[in-house]
């Protein structure tokens, strides 16, 4: 008799436990009166972000979200939604990334991204009844509320460089990586809220401060977990981020993408929202303390 895949049999506890999350998120959300919906994962186009790549699919292509059609049922008057799917993004692949991973979203309508700050704090704490998190030598205190701290005072207390040089000299996003989120492997989790309007495409501008989005990252013992921000409902706005990020994608020699015309049409018809993407995968990491992403999913690309 041939032995079983230790690899794959290794992982069955992890598994079962991800099943049970599973299963918490959905009962969550459905006793909040969302609905949980599925949109097609092959679309004519995404939206153009200039550090993602979609994976082609014939002519269209495997989404790197659903956002797009989410926020269109969200235009159409639905208004609590969530889903939880499958995601695809070409090149990567490391110790926290999979080209192909599992992603819960989840919207509202007539709210902000404060809001769906204090559902991350509902959900984690319903998931863990006692509000502590052991991960990989680390205790983390979920107790609510967490830190909310702004990209801006991010960089004063993390970074060599002020946020506006990082900005001028293109070193936004590895300072980020370098510095800022290691210095937030905190006791807590922490919100990183308030993104420079160029580093958010999607949101809206904060009415007090137009030079920051309504955007925040939930970062968990050094982990990003989730993105997520009020919705930018101008259409010609959106339209003119959207054309801006195209052409910085094409400078550089990326790959043209076509522009989501339906969902441009629609964008006037969406009220005041908020809507967040956190990834499944790294959630199972920490709560199953599994210190890299392929110990939580049945498969790596590298099995096939």
């Amino acid at each position: 008799m041939q032995e079983p895949n230790w690899q794959i049999a290794r992982k069955r506890a992890t598994l079962e436990a991800r099943a049970r999350i599973l299963q918490q998120i959905r009962a969550f959300f459905i006793a909040a009166d969302f609905l949980e919906i599925e949109t097609p994962q092959r679309i004519p186009a995404n939206a153009p972000e200039l550090h993602i790549e979609a994976i082609p699919s014939a002519d269209w292509f495997l989404q790197t979200s659903p956002e797009l059609c989410m926020k269109r049922l969200l235009a159409a008057g639905y208004e609590r939604l969530f889903q939880i799917c499958r995601c695809w993004r070409a090149g990567e692949r490391g110790t926290r990334h999979l080209p192909e991973y599992s992603m819960l979203e989840w919207y509202r309508s007539n709210t902000d991204y404060q809001k769906l700050m204090n559902d991350c704090e509902l959900l984690l704490t319903s998931l863990k009844i006692d509000r502590s998190l052991a991960w990989q030598g680390k205790d983390i205190d979920l107790t609510p509320p967490w830190p909310r701290l702004t990209v801006k005072q991010a960089f004063v207390q993390h970074s060599q460089i002020g946020l506006d040089e990082a900005l001028s000299t293109d070193q936004f996003e590895t300072i980020m990586t370098e510095q800022i989120e290691p210095g937030l492997s905190s006791r807590q989790p922490t919100f990183l809220i308030d993104y420079p309007v160029e580093h958010a495409s999607l949101a809206r501008r904060k009415p007090d401060d137009p030079t920051v989005a309504e955007r925040f990252e939930l970062y968990i013992a050094g982990l990003e977990i989730a993105n997520g921000f009020s919705e930018l409902t101008d259409p010609e706005e959106q339209q003119k981020r959207f054309t801006a990020e195209e052409a910085l994608r094409r400078k550089i020699g990326k790959r043209p993408y076509p522009c989501p015309e339906p969902f441009l049409k629609e964008l006037a018809a969406l009220p005041p929202s908020a809507g967040i993407a956190l990834g499944i995968d790294r959630l199972i990491m920490l709560l199953c303390d599994q210190k890299i992403i392929d110990d939580v999913v049945s498969f790596t690309p590298e099995q096939l």
